[in-house]
């Protein structure tokens, strides 16, 4: 049992740890688009940012660069 705890354990700090990073490249996308559009408010951008897949960190992540890499028209 000890080694599920501990397994367990290394788990849940891993998704923390992807959980701010994701927040942190989620952060520096919110100031680069509020440096271009002054006067919204960081919330209301992170919001349409993540808007798409509010389920999760992972999910907004993932929704987040798969529209980066879509060409625009």
């Amino acid at each position: 049992m000890a080694t599920k705890q501990r397994r367990q354990t290394r788990i849940e700090e891993r998704i923390e740890e992807l959980r701010a990073e994701i927040d942190g490249i989620i952060d520096a996308r919110v100031a680069s688009i509020a440096g271009e559009s002054p006067g919204v408010p960081a919330g209301v951008i992170r919001n349409l940012l993540t808007a798409r897949s509010p389920s999760c960190r992972c999910a907004q992540y993932i929704e987040l660069c798969s529209s980066e890499a879509k060409p625009s028209d």
